[in-house]
């Protein structure tokens, strides 16, 4: 029987029981990019997937970002199985997401083994090997306590442990020349797609680096060590909490522990935001806190909290928003659709602002500007402001760690602080949560909630907030005095509960499903946790709502 298939709006005849990958290796020819997936009828297919009736379809190449994950988890198994062929009894653990790379490490009996320079060079050669052979990934799909039986076999806990919470029957296992993974997402059909990837050394272990996503050749790695610093102290507490998978915290949360955890980190996290206040007030010089972020770290909460800790060292913070330095509305700049750019650096009138802070710390008196969002311009209304010796200014903004904002104010009065949901939390040794799902989960909670805004409405606009952070954002990020990792290891089971209905209104016929289907599996990972647990100060209060800083 013929299956007939919409191509590019035009209609083409093929087999039923046509593999995917034959189909797109005919059109192939007409995409710079590779094509990994398939999407028939609206719904992702795998290349070793076949054609069964007629519909539409479109191909999935790595230009998007469904492409993009399905390349990187095929690589990165990829290097597991290498790794497995070429050091038995070693383990490689996929720790951090960093730029366009994850670092890995490798593991002997759940202990950090330095990866040795030689080492990496042989688990490259040896990748470039299967990849010029092009070995078959195959998929199996098993009963679901037959999988968790052959990891425990094996000596996979963290496996075994994550498949004992799914609420399926049946799982899906990918095989390499013999060697087993469990993965939660598409993978390539075979290795010979996998050409382009880098191993490079980094810290105690290595970076596995992928594809840029604009000159489709490997990214360059730069280093980031304070970012890296942060991510590792996190994973390190986690890892003695022993909550360093979503497993593990699925054990907590079912063994009625949970409530201990929940208080447990939340003093640390005081304790953090205590450690940073102490360091400003440790010198008498530092006036003017600058906090920046990615959306949806909980800016607006931590300003709160290091406040308190503030005053708590006997000084009198002020809280300064940028964006009532704003230039109006008609000298905003636009964008490259004719759209006002309000995330722009040119956005904010930055001799004004570094006029009235250089005035603040002469000691002079200063009438601040106030952003009138309705009308578009800056008014004047309040009291002036005059600061002394223990007066700090807090200002916050997407632009607070870029030096040019700040350019007239002298180095050693400025104290800069980046803020981000720095995902500690693994889905299990192979698979690590992404920092940026983690944010985007805590908006559309928050949106609904404050905006009204639908979960749909929110998805279609992340790669636009996206790609303004990777603009404005994260270039700077190292030029920060300090970092704060805002994340909780137990939020996905406690924002589960707010974000899973605003995720299932989603319908299917709408662009934004596929997206919405992807978080629902992240959540169904993580049993419930009950928002009545959480404080009232705590971060996740700006996004589920109930805080005491009244965000």
């Amino acid at each position: 029987m013929d299956c007939v298939l919409n191509i590019h709006g035009e209609e083409k005849s093929y087999p039923a029981g046509t593999p995917y990958r034959v189909i797109a290796e005919e059109y192939q020819k007409d995409y710079a990019d590779d094509i990994v997936l398939v999407r028939f009828c609206g719904h992702l297919r795998e290349l070793e997937k076949t054609v069964f009736r007629s519909g539409d379809l479109e191909f999935v190449t790595t230009a998007e970002r469904a492409g993009r994950s399905t390349y990187r988890r095929s690589v990165t198994f990829l290097m597991e199985t290498a790794a497995s062929m070429l050091f038995p009894g070693m383990h490689v653990f996929v720790q951090h997401s960093i730029g366009q790379g994850f670092y890995c490490e490798f593991h002997r009996d759940r202990a950090l083994v330095p990866a040795e320079h030689s080492w990496l060079q042989e688990l490259k050669e040896k990748m470039q090997e299967l990849i010029s052979r092009d070995e078959p990934i195959v998929k199996h799909n098993l009963n679901l306590q037959e999988a968790i039986d052959f990891f425990r076999e094996i000596g996979r806990p963290d496996k075994a442990r994550l498949l004992r919470y799914r609420r399926s029957s049946r799982v899906n296992l990918y095989d390499l020349l013999g060697y087993r993974e469990y993965y939660y997402g598409y993978m390539a059909p075979s290795t010979g797609y996998l050409k382009c990837f880098d191993i490079l050394p980094y810290q105690k272990g290595f970076m596995l680096m992928f594809p840029d996503r604009d000159t489709r050749t490997v990214a360059e790695f730069f280093p980031l060590d304070k970012l890296f610093g942060i991510l590792d102290e996190s994973a390190a507490w986690g890892a003695s909490m022993g909550v360093g998978t979503v497993g593990e915290l699925n054990d907590v949360i079912a063994s009625g522990k949970i409530q201990d955890l929940i208080l447990v980190q939340e003093s640390w996290m005081e304790q953090q935001i205590g450690n940073i206040a102490e360091q400003i007030a440790a010198d008498p010089r530092k006036k003017i806190i600058l906090i920046a972020g990615p959306s949806s770290s909980g800016k607006t909460t931590f300003s709160h909290r290091l406040s308190i800790q503030l005053t708590a060292q006997g000084l009198r913070p002020h809280p300064i928003s940028l964006d009532d330095f704003y230039v109006n509305r008609e000298d905003t700049p636009k964008d490259e659709n004719g759209e006002y750019d309000f995330e722009c650096l040119e956005a904010i009138d930055i001799p004004l602002l570094n006029r009235c802070l250089n005035d603040l710390l002469a000691g002079k008196e200063v009438l601040l500007p106030v952003f009138n969002f309705r009308t578009g311009r800056r008014e004047y209304r309040g009291q002036p402001l005059q600061i002394g010796a223990a007066d700090v200014l807090v200002l916050e903004g997407i632009h607070g760690l870029n030096e040019k904002l700040s350019w007239q104010l002298p180095k050693e009065n400025k104290f800069k602080i980046y803020i981000s949901a720095l995902t500690q939390l693994n889905v299990d040794e192979q698979n690590n949560l992404a920092t940026t799902d983690g944010r985007l989960i805590r908006r559309i909670v928050r949106d609904a909630r404050t905006r009204n805004t639908s979960a749909r409405e929110t998805l279609a606009r992340w790669e636009s907030v996206r790609r303004g952070e990777e603009r404005n954002i994260f270039p700077y990020q190292e030029e920060a005095d300090v970092m704060f990792n805002s994340a909780l290891i137990y939020e996905l089971a406690v924002l589960k509960v707010y974000a899973e209905p605003l995720l299932f209104a989603i319908d299917s016929s709408c662009p934004e499903y596929e997206e919405a289907k992807r978080l629902l599996k992240i959540l169904d990972y993580t049993l419930p946790v009950p928002g009545e647990s959480i404080g009232p100060n705590s971060i996740l209060r700006e996004f589920m709502g109930g805080g005491c800083f009244g965000v």
